[in-house]
């Protein structure tokens, strides 16, 4: 089959040759769009990373494509609707990235709580002064974890060995993972109310949007620290402007925002049709964000280890080789 690799580096496409000569394989640094669509067209498989954009009208570009391998747990980058409707599969990472995602989570906390970012920026300048960076223990404080799928539940085995009492909600609560790790369930509201510190852990989709919004900041305790490891989608950012604006939050560590695309390359702002499906007011709080004192943002960089890269790329092409042989794995939609 013709496989196209999009987003590669050169250690991935060093990987992905073991698909020849059995397969056609091309590889590129360069996200799919529709521009890059066109230039690879007469493909049959395609796997991306999250940075491409896998919408209809790009999708209807490849009249031959069979499936979507995607090098990621989370697959809203990709349109499932027009891919059911034409029968083209989808292959996901579902557990590339437990303890990955949960200890960066852990690594954010502990960096506000304990106002590292300022702390070693201080020092870099010679100053050693400790004035301003008293901060707080974990130990004995509560975490509140919002989802307890994999990552979710080591997040709370990390909690634990800190000494942390757990409250955890989940739509689909695992009374086993509650009574093994040591914590309990509890609605959305009695999690918000209880927690020192929020982590979140869920999906995108639609129910999940702006899960965390004014409403729930509200509830949340005064002083409470928000770490979101999940989609940015999930926290109305303009709320967690005015929440870190008024005080109610103590800080937030965040590896993930709304509109990520755009923050890194502002110059896409000014396309033609630029404003269809984008939220300005959104994207002007993420820059507002970004200059909080109380906020750490990293790049999107929570799942990026060693280990953790090595075993997407090897389920991926597990994934390709076994849709080949008809025996196809980890699929969201069988096409």
């Amino acid at each position: 089959m013709k496989v196209v690799v999009f987003e590669t580096e050169e250690w991935e496409h060093q990987a992905c040759l073991r698909l020849k000569p059995a397969h056609e394989l091309s590889c590129t640094r360069e996200p799919l769009d529709a521009r890059t669509a066109a230039t690879h067209a007469d493909a049959e498989i395609v796997s991306t990373f999250v940075n491409s954009k896998l919408s209809a009208d790009v999708l209807a570009q490849f009249p031959s494509l069979k499936l979507i391998a995607t090098r990621s747990t989370g697959y809203d980058h990709i349109d499932l609707g027009w891919c059911a409707a034409h029968g083209v599969a989808v292959a996901n990472v579902p557990d590339y990235g437990d303890s990955t995602v949960a200890e960066h989570a852990f690594a954010l906390l502990l960096a506000v709580a304990r106002s590292l970012v300022e702390a070693v920026e201080r020092t870099r300048r010679g100053n050693f002064s400790q004035a301003g960076l008293r901060g707080f223990e974990l130990r004995g404080k509560t975490l509140g974890v919002i989802g307890t799928g994999r990552i979710g539940r080591r997040a709370i085995e990390i909690a634990r060995g800190f000494g942390m009492t757990v409250i955890a909600h989940d739509l689909y609560p695992d009374a086993d993972a509650a009574s093994r790790l040591g914590f309990c369930y509890a609605d959305l509201d009695e999690v918000l109310a209880a927690a020192d510190a929020l982590t979140l852990h869920v999906p995108a989709t639609p129910g999940s949007a702006s899960l965390i919004s004014d409403r729930e900041f509200g509830l949340m305790k005064p002083g409470a620290i928000l770490i979101n490891t999940a989609r940015g989608n999930v926290v109305d950012v303009p709320a967690l402007v005015r929440a870190l604006s008024d005080g109610r939050l103590r800080a937030a560590g965040l590896d993930v925002l709304p509109q990520e695309p755009l923050i890194r390359e502002e110059a896409q702002i000014f396309r033609e049709a630029w404003t269809e499906g984008h939220d300005l007011k959104a994207l002007v709080a993420n820059h507002v964000l970004l200059r909080f004192p109380n906020v750490i943002v990293t790049p999107h960089n929570a799942y990026n280890t060693e280990s953790a890269v090595r075993r997407i790329i090897e389920t991926t092409l597990e994934n390709i080789e076994a849709f080949v042989r008809g025996e196809p794995r980890n699929l969201v939609t069988h096409g």
